[in-house]
């Protein structure tokens, strides 16, 4: 999938006028997100986030929700990429094979079965795992920390939440499935990256053209698990 770009006319430039009332950092981020392609095309095609192009990109290419696979979406808040996993697995509305899961409400969506609720409470992974019905395939996580505007802060918190997503796909996943969760550029540390090396055939970083240029973030992408000793190959 292209970036998307100029399809002909003029290029929208909103501007955001400096009488605003806005400080100069929030200016420019509301008017870098009104000139956004993304975002005008995740409207136009009823995706609730620009966020899901991500996914779009990154499946794209690794092809990862393959048609029946079972996936449990980690901070699926507002659901933009519980709407692609469910559309892209083909998961039925009265049987559903996607699972997602956030502290904060998330509206219906055809497919999958939603669990509001912190995914860092002790009883969510039994919870994900008994509305699924089974182990997944996919474990995805997008989750962010909520910013306390101390930024080594937020990235150690965020680290976090990837290496506790980390952890509970080790422990869910089917043999071969795939793991993939928001991380930052220079934050994995190397005992993640070592545990996953040991349990998955593959383990790089990406960042889909979907992610802007300047955004520190990338995507930590395992794939192919090797299983547990208690697992059938």
């Amino acid at each position: 999938m292209k970036k998307p770009g100029k399809t002909g006319g003029r290029a929208l430039k909103a501007r955001i006028k400096r009488k605003s009332g806005l400080k100069a950092s929030s200016r420019r981020w509301l008017e870098r997100h009104l000139n956004d392609p993304y975002v005008h095309r995740s409207k136009a095609e009823g995706y609730r986030s620009r966020a899901a192009y991500k996914l779009i990109e990154i499946d794209d290419r690794h092809k990862l929700l393959k048609p029946g696979a079972k996936v449990i979406d980690l901070g699926a808040a507002p659901g933009g990429w519980s709407q692609v996993a469910a559309a892209r697995t083909g998961s039925e509305p009265d049987a559903p094979g996607v699972v997602a899961i956030d502290y904060l409400g998330v509206d219906p969506i055809a497919g999958v079965t939603i669990l509001e609720m912190d995914f860092l409470d002790d009883d969510a992974p039994a919870r994900l795992l008994k509305a699924l019905g089974s182990a997944p395939d996919v474990v995805l996580s997008d989750m962010a920390a909520p910013t306390t505007g101390h930024k080594r802060t937020d990235h150690i918190r965020t680290m976090h939440l990837c290496e506790v997503a980390a952890d509970f796909a080790v422990k869910v996943l089917r043999p071969g499935g795939h793991f993939l969760a928001k991380t930052f550029q220079g934050g994995t540390e190397n005992a993640l990256l070592t545990m996953l090396k040991q349990n998955f055939a593959s383990v790089h970083h990406v960042k889909p053209p979907a992610s802007r240029d300047e955004s520190v973030e990338l995507y930590l992408l395992a794939k192919g698990f090797k299983g547990r000793p208690d697992q059938d190959p």
